[in-house]
């Protein structure tokens, strides 16, 4: 009888085996210390007002930032990465729905209710929007949100749990609140908090695929680091006063950042979940002004080598550091300076690696950018756009239009009146000094007009008088 056994050689066995593993999921040989087939973890830390030119890792001489430099030597650091709004409740919606903020009529931070009312905003976003969150908690996922929420408060406020998230500490929210806001250097100590309680989830939920929030209240104003904090950079004090520097201020509150959530990287890898949890560093807009009152300090944060501060939408505004680290899938010490990922881009792409389909009716503004975090560089296919109804604070060169577009290597800025219409070339000019707009008038029809359009279809509602405007006040004859 003729034998149906087939001999491979070794040759032959290994390729076909090759083969089959290709057909795998990735996350299925996500490390040996985590079980196979097991979804990633993801834990996404996001800064507030932090500045893209603060991190060692993105060029800065003065801050020590060490932990944070290690995470992008260990992971992936993106350059082109864009927040979708210029201060930080737009930002937050983005990043939870993949949605341009201003479809939910989110133009500005959450407010008391009547500053809402005034600017035609709702009080939270609807919890019946789909979030990361929901989507990864209905996926099988135990959720978390640990820190500042921002996505609405006060009388009636739904809380986070609303949201799809089943365990939560939180501040600017309802629901239960980290504790000792009483404490005059609370937002001092808010990262150690913070980082603690990230910490117990973690422990807590180890042996099942998670997705936590790890949202800081730093460095946002007003700091006031306590002495022990300031000492590394004493030499930034003033001489002959008995004040603090601003350097002092806010460089020691950076660093204690830093320090704290390297405490929290050194207990996922003590955990033995490093080689299976997506860690994901970003902020939610730039720095503050110094015009602000209560934010002097906030002032030195670096917005690199852009212009623009928070409430802008020129590029130090809204372009911020990303870092991604997942050992064994996001390549390690990479520098990523073409893919333009964006917050709206986070729920798709979390989605994406987590295996989760995306509702039909979500219509998402982002895109799964998944192949730019494992290495790839990708193209966008949807544009970037913004929306900012009101003043923009400080020097005369932060004052932006309303409006922006980002598509391929061009951004575009103009007011919805058509007036300072601004074209730059973002890799040859990151700096937006040189408006091109007059030699490339087929460009601005392009982007003009897509912009346009997407603006009339934007909920209606009040404008600054002083949106939109670089006007200086010259002198006049008296």
């Amino acid at each position: 009888m003729k034998s149906n056994t087939i001999f491979l050689s070794r040759r032959r066995f290994l390729n076909a085996v090759g083969a089959a593993v290709a057909t795998l999921p990735f996350y299925a040989f996500a490390g040996k210390n985590t079980t196979k087939g097991r979804k990633p973890n993801f834990v996404f830390i996001f800064a507030d007002d932090l500045g893209w030119g603060d991190l060692g890792c993105y060029g800065n001489r003065q801050i020590k930032t060490p932990n944070l430099d290690e995470l992008a030597k260990k992971g992936t650091l993106f350059t082109q990465f864009y927040v979708n709004g210029s201060v930080c409740s737009p930002s937050r919606t983005a990043i939870m729905t993949s949605h341009f903020p201003a479809r939910h009529s989110i133009h500005g931070h959450f407010a008391t209710h009547k500053q809402n009312e005034a600017r035609a905003m709702p009080n939270w976003l609807d919890p019946k929007v789909h979030t990361v969150t929901k989507l990864l908690k209905d996926a099988g996922y135990t959720t978390g949100h640990i820190g500042k929420w921002h996505l609405g408060s006060g009388k009636g406020a739904p809380t986070p749990g609303d949201y799809g998230i089943d365990e939560h500490s939180t501040m600017n929210s309802s629901g239960p609140q980290l504790k000792g806001t009483s404490d005059p250097y609370f937002r001092a100590r808010s990262t150690t908090k913070i980082v603690d309680k990230t910490i117990q989830f973690i422990e807590n939920n180890r042996d099942k695929p998670f997705y936590v929030n790890v949202w800081t209240l730093v460095p946002h104003a007003t700091l006031h680091p306590t002495d022990e904090q300031m000492k590394p950079y004493q030499r930034y004090a003033p001489r002959g006063v008995p004040y603090k520097g601003a350097k002092q201020i806010y460089y020691a509150s950076v660093t204690d950042l830093d320090e704290q959530i390297g405490r929290l990287i050194k207990k996922i890898d003590e955990l033995g979940l490093a080689d299976n949890t997506v860690i994901a560093f970003s902020s939610d807009n730039g720095p503050e002004d110094f015009d602000i009152g209560n934010a002097v300090h906030s002032g030195i944060g670096s917005t690199g080598p852009f212009r623009g501060r928070k409430r802008s939408i020129y590029e130090g505004g809204i372009r911020m550091p990303f870092i991604v680290r997942w050992p064994g899938h996001v390549p390690a010490g990479m520098v990523d300076d073409t893919s333009i990922v964006a917050g709206v881009d986070w729920l798709p792409t979390v989605c994406s690696l987590a295996g989760v389909k995306l509702p039909i009716d979500l219509k998402p503004d982002g895109e799964d950018m998944s192949a730019a975090l494992l290495g790839k560089s990708k193209q966008r296919t949807r544009p970037l756009m913004w929306e900012w109804r009101f003043r923009v604070f400080g020097d005369m060169a932060h004052k932006c239009p309303m409006l922006a577009i980002r598509e391929g290597k061009w951004k575009l800025l103009m007011n919805p009146d058509r007036s300072r219409i601004e074209l730059y070339d973002i890799p040859r000019d990151p700096t937006e000094l040189d408006n091109v707009a007059d030699q490339h008038p087929d460009i601005v029809v392009k982007l003009s007009e897509r912009l346009l359009k997407w603006q009339k279809t934007l909920p209606a509602g009040p404008v600054d008088k002083e949106a939109g405007s670089n006007a200086y006040p010259w002198p006049k004859k008296q």
